[in-house]
Protein backbone atom coordinates (compact mmCIF):
# COMPACT_ATOMS: atom_id res chain seq x y z
CA UNK A 1 0.00 0.00 0.00
CA UNK A 2 1.28 3.57 -0.91
CA UNK A 3 0.22 7.05 0.11
CA UNK A 4 -2.06 6.88 -3.48
CA UNK A 5 -4.78 4.88 -1.70
CA UNK A 6 -6.19 8.21 -0.06
CA UNK A 7 -5.92 10.06 -3.67
CA UNK A 8 -7.93 7.05 -4.87
CA UNK A 9 -10.72 7.51 -2.86
CA UNK A 10 -10.94 11.43 -3.11
CA UNK A 11 -14.30 12.39 -4.61
CA UNK A 12 -15.21 15.72 -5.96
CA UNK A 13 -19.05 17.61 -5.11
CA UNK A 14 -20.42 19.89 -7.35
CA UNK A 15 -18.19 22.93 -6.87
CA UNK A 16 -15.07 21.11 -7.52
CA UNK A 17 -14.30 21.10 -3.56
CA UNK A 18 -12.91 17.52 -2.45
CA UNK A 19 -13.82 15.16 -0.13
CA UNK A 20 -13.72 11.51 1.48
CA UNK A 21 -16.28 9.20 2.45
CA UNK A 22 -16.12 7.69 6.27
CA UNK A 23 -16.99 4.45 5.09
CA UNK A 24 -14.23 4.35 2.15
CA UNK A 25 -11.57 5.89 4.88
CA UNK A 26 -12.42 3.28 7.20
CA UNK A 27 -11.44 0.66 4.75
CA UNK A 28 -8.36 1.83 3.47
CA UNK A 29 -7.46 2.62 7.53
CA UNK A 30 -7.92 -1.13 8.07
CA UNK A 31 -10.91 -1.02 10.38
CA UNK A 32 -12.98 -4.50 10.67
CA UNK A 33 -16.09 -2.70 10.92
CA UNK A 34 -17.56 0.60 10.28
CA UNK A 35 -18.58 -0.02 14.14
CA UNK A 36 -14.96 0.36 15.39
CA UNK A 37 -14.07 3.05 13.29
CA UNK A 38 -17.03 5.14 14.47
CA UNK A 39 -15.38 6.34 17.79
CA UNK A 40 -12.23 7.74 16.34
CA UNK A 41 -14.94 10.12 14.44
CA UNK A 42 -16.34 11.44 17.42
CA UNK A 43 -13.00 11.97 18.96
CA UNK A 44 -11.77 13.89 15.35
CA UNK A 45 -15.24 15.74 15.66
CA UNK A 46 -13.91 16.49 19.48
CA UNK A 47 -11.02 17.86 18.16
CA UNK A 48 -12.64 20.36 15.52
CA UNK A 49 -14.79 21.50 18.16
CA UNK A 50 -12.03 22.20 20.17
CA UNK A 51 -10.28 24.02 17.86
CA UNK A 52 -12.92 26.43 17.19
CA UNK A 53 -14.27 24.73 14.32
CA UNK A 54 -17.76 24.36 13.18
CA UNK A 55 -18.12 20.48 13.30
CA UNK A 56 -21.21 20.16 10.77
CA UNK A 57 -18.57 21.95 7.98
CA UNK A 58 -16.21 19.01 7.68
CA UNK A 59 -18.45 16.34 8.64
CA UNK A 60 -21.77 15.86 7.04
CA UNK A 61 -23.78 13.15 8.40
CA UNK A 62 -25.82 11.42 5.04
CA UNK A 63 -27.51 8.75 4.22
CA UNK A 64 -26.70 6.51 1.37
CA UNK A 65 -28.75 3.93 -1.02
CA UNK A 66 -26.94 0.56 -0.99
CA UNK A 67 -27.48 -2.16 -3.24
CA UNK A 68 -27.96 -6.05 -1.16
CA UNK A 69 -26.91 -9.36 -2.89
CA UNK A 70 -30.84 -10.07 -3.37
CA UNK A 71 -31.25 -6.92 -5.58
CA UNK A 72 -33.35 -4.79 -2.96
CA UNK A 73 -31.78 -1.83 -1.45
CA UNK A 74 -31.44 -0.21 2.25
CA UNK A 75 -30.30 3.09 3.55
CA UNK A 76 -26.94 3.46 5.57
CA UNK A 77 -25.12 5.95 7.54
CA UNK A 78 -21.90 7.53 6.09
CA UNK A 79 -19.91 10.90 6.82
CA UNK A 80 -18.88 13.11 4.22
CA UNK A 81 -15.13 14.45 5.25
CA UNK A 82 -13.42 17.29 4.40
CA UNK A 83 -9.75 17.64 4.13
CA UNK A 84 -9.01 18.54 7.64
CA UNK A 85 -11.74 16.22 9.03
CA UNK A 86 -9.55 13.11 7.55
CA UNK A 87 -6.49 14.81 8.65
CA UNK A 88 -8.00 14.73 12.68
CA UNK A 89 -9.54 11.31 11.95
CA UNK A 90 -5.56 10.13 11.09
CA UNK A 91 -4.64 11.95 13.93
CA UNK A 92 -7.05 10.11 16.10
CA UNK A 93 -6.13 6.49 14.58
CA UNK A 94 -4.05 3.59 15.30
CA UNK A 95 -0.69 4.96 15.19
CA UNK A 96 0.93 1.50 15.03
CA UNK A 97 -0.84 0.90 11.57
CA UNK A 98 1.77 1.94 8.29
CA UNK A 99 -1.07 3.02 7.06
CA UNK A 100 -1.86 5.63 9.43
CA UNK A 101 1.73 6.75 8.95
CA UNK A 102 1.32 7.31 5.12
CA UNK A 103 -2.10 8.68 6.08
CA UNK A 104 -0.04 11.96 8.31
CA UNK A 105 2.00 12.20 5.74
CA UNK A 106 -0.77 12.61 2.77
CA UNK A 107 -3.53 14.70 4.61
CA UNK A 108 -0.24 17.22 6.12
CA UNK A 109 0.54 17.90 2.78
CA UNK A 110 -2.25 18.52 1.48
CA UNK A 111 -3.44 20.35 4.08
CA UNK A 112 -0.39 22.88 3.91
CA UNK A 113 -1.26 23.01 -0.11
CA UNK A 114 -4.72 24.13 0.44
CA UNK A 115 -3.75 26.46 2.83
CA UNK A 116 -1.19 27.88 0.62
CA UNK A 117 -3.83 28.04 -1.79
CA UNK A 118 -6.39 30.07 0.66
CA UNK A 119 -3.70 32.14 1.95
CA UNK A 120 -3.47 33.11 -2.21
CA UNK A 121 -6.98 33.54 -2.43
CA UNK A 122 -7.13 35.62 0.57
CA UNK A 123 -4.30 37.64 -0.89
CA UNK A 124 -5.83 38.45 -4.12
CA UNK A 125 -9.20 39.69 -2.41
CA UNK A 126 -7.57 41.76 0.13
CA UNK A 127 -5.65 43.96 -2.74
CA UNK A 128 -8.71 44.34 -4.61
CA UNK A 129 -10.83 45.57 -1.66
CA UNK A 130 -7.94 47.74 -0.44
CA UNK A 131 -7.62 49.31 -3.71
CA UNK A 132 -11.44 49.47 -4.11
CA UNK A 133 -11.38 51.26 -0.53
CA UNK A 134 -8.63 54.09 -1.82
CA UNK A 135 -11.04 54.26 -4.74
CA UNK A 136 -14.12 55.18 -2.53
CA UNK A 137 -12.56 57.09 0.34
CA UNK A 138 -11.53 59.71 -2.03
CA UNK A 139 -14.59 59.75 -3.46
CA UNK A 140 -16.64 60.33 -0.02
CA UNK A 141 -13.97 62.60 0.92
CA UNK A 142 -15.26 64.90 -2.29
CA UNK A 143 -18.88 64.44 -1.13
CA UNK A 144 -17.95 65.01 2.44
CA UNK A 145 -16.35 68.63 1.30
CA UNK A 146 -19.39 69.32 -0.71
CA UNK A 147 -21.64 68.53 2.27
CA UNK A 148 -19.81 71.09 4.38
CA UNK A 149 -16.94 68.83 6.41
CA UNK A 150 -13.93 70.86 6.89
CA UNK A 151 -12.60 67.80 9.41
CA UNK A 152 -12.42 64.54 7.60
CA UNK A 153 -10.62 62.92 10.44
CA UNK A 154 -13.93 63.17 12.74
CA UNK A 155 -15.87 62.86 10.11
CA UNK A 156 -13.84 59.52 9.15
CA UNK A 157 -14.26 58.44 12.54
CA UNK A 158 -18.27 58.74 12.74
CA UNK A 159 -18.40 55.87 10.21
CA UNK A 160 -15.55 53.74 12.30
CA UNK A 161 -18.03 54.64 15.50
CA UNK A 162 -20.75 53.56 13.85
CA UNK A 163 -19.11 50.24 12.58
CA UNK A 164 -16.94 49.22 15.04
CA UNK A 165 -18.19 51.39 18.36
CA UNK A 166 -14.71 52.67 18.29
CA UNK A 167 -12.77 55.91 17.07
CA UNK A 168 -9.92 54.45 14.58
CA UNK A 169 -7.62 55.61 16.81
CA UNK A 170 -9.21 53.05 19.55
CA UNK A 171 -9.43 50.59 16.58
CA UNK A 172 -5.40 50.84 16.18
CA UNK A 173 -4.59 50.47 20.28
CA UNK A 174 -7.50 47.20 20.04
CA UNK A 175 -5.60 45.59 16.75
CA UNK A 176 -2.03 45.74 18.70
CA UNK A 177 -0.59 47.85 15.72
CA UNK A 178 2.44 49.54 15.24
CA UNK A 179 2.11 53.50 14.97
CA UNK A 180 3.51 53.12 11.50
CA UNK A 181 0.64 50.21 10.37
CA UNK A 182 -2.45 51.76 9.02
CA UNK A 183 -5.78 49.78 9.83
CA UNK A 184 -7.48 49.05 6.05
CA UNK A 185 -3.66 47.71 5.50
CA UNK A 186 -3.94 45.31 8.02
CA UNK A 187 -7.75 44.08 7.43
CA UNK A 188 -8.60 40.82 6.28
CA UNK A 189 -11.07 40.80 2.95
CA UNK A 190 -13.88 39.98 5.66
CA UNK A 191 -13.50 43.56 7.56
CA UNK A 192 -12.29 45.14 4.28
CA UNK A 193 -15.52 44.42 2.55
CA UNK A 194 -17.93 45.68 5.62
CA UNK A 195 -15.50 48.89 5.94
CA UNK A 196 -15.81 49.18 1.56
CA UNK A 197 -19.68 48.77 2.24
CA UNK A 198 -19.59 51.51 4.69
CA UNK A 199 -17.97 53.90 2.31
CA UNK A 200 -19.86 53.04 -0.54
CA UNK A 201 -22.78 53.49 1.02
CA UNK A 202 -22.00 56.85 3.00
CA UNK A 203 -21.13 58.24 0.21
CA UNK A 204 -24.20 56.84 -1.49
CA UNK A 205 -26.42 58.69 1.10
CA UNK A 206 -24.66 62.29 1.01
CA UNK A 207 -25.09 62.82 -2.76
CA UNK A 208 -28.68 61.35 -2.64
CA UNK A 209 -30.08 63.23 -0.02
CA UNK A 210 -28.26 66.07 -0.46
CA UNK A 211 -26.86 66.33 3.07
CA UNK A 212 -25.10 69.74 3.93
CA UNK A 213 -23.77 70.75 7.05
CA UNK A 214 -21.04 68.86 8.94
CA UNK A 215 -22.99 67.51 11.74
CA UNK A 216 -25.53 66.32 9.66
CA UNK A 217 -22.83 64.82 7.76
CA UNK A 218 -21.16 63.33 10.40
CA UNK A 219 -24.41 61.73 11.60
CA UNK A 220 -24.91 60.47 8.40
CA UNK A 221 -21.82 58.44 8.11
CA UNK A 222 -22.17 57.23 11.71
CA UNK A 223 -25.74 55.89 11.05
CA UNK A 224 -24.42 53.90 8.27
CA UNK A 225 -22.16 52.27 9.71
CA UNK A 226 -24.18 51.29 12.35
CA UNK A 227 -26.48 50.02 9.70
CA UNK A 228 -23.88 47.79 8.49
CA UNK A 229 -23.00 46.78 12.32
CA UNK A 230 -26.79 45.74 12.64
CA UNK A 231 -26.46 43.49 9.31
CA UNK A 232 -23.12 41.75 10.05
CA UNK A 233 -24.94 41.47 13.52
CA UNK A 234 -28.37 39.80 11.82
CA UNK A 235 -26.68 37.67 10.31
CA UNK A 236 -24.74 35.86 13.08
CA UNK A 237 -21.57 37.20 11.55
CA UNK A 238 -18.24 38.40 13.93
CA UNK A 239 -17.84 42.17 14.89
CA UNK A 240 -14.71 43.79 13.11
CA UNK A 241 -13.07 44.78 16.17
CA UNK A 242 -13.03 41.22 16.59
CA UNK A 243 -11.70 39.78 13.26
CA UNK A 244 -8.01 38.83 13.32
CA UNK A 245 -5.65 41.02 11.95
CA UNK A 246 -3.46 40.64 8.60
CA UNK A 247 -0.34 40.94 7.87
CA UNK A 248 0.58 43.89 5.92
CA UNK A 249 -0.98 44.10 2.21
CA UNK A 250 2.21 44.33 1.06
CA UNK A 251 3.18 41.08 2.13
CA UNK A 252 -0.04 40.23 0.47
CA UNK A 253 0.84 41.84 -2.85
CA UNK A 254 4.93 39.97 -2.65
CA UNK A 255 3.53 36.87 -2.22
CA UNK A 256 0.92 37.13 -5.28
CA UNK A 257 3.58 38.43 -7.54
CA UNK A 258 6.29 35.47 -6.31
CA UNK A 259 3.12 33.26 -7.42
CA UNK A 260 2.69 34.82 -10.21
CA UNK A 261 6.66 34.40 -11.29
CA UNK A 262 6.64 30.76 -10.16
CA UNK A 263 3.51 30.09 -12.80
CA UNK A 264 5.58 31.64 -15.56
CA UNK A 265 8.42 30.00 -14.95
CA UNK A 266 6.54 26.78 -15.50
CA UNK A 267 5.01 27.29 -18.48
Amino acid sequence: MNITVFEEIKLVDYSQAEYWMARDLCKVLGYSEYRHFLPVITKAKESAKNSGQVVHDHFEDILEMVVLGSGAQREIDDVKLSRYACYLIIQNSDPTKEVVALGQTYFAIQTKRQEDSDTLVEDGKRVVLRDEISVHNASLASSAKKAGVSNFGTFQNAGYKGLYKMTAQQIHKKKQLKKSQGILDHMGSEELAANLFRATQADAKLKREGIQGEAEANLAHYEVGQKVRQTIDQLGGTMPENLPVADGINKAKTRIKKQNQEESLGE
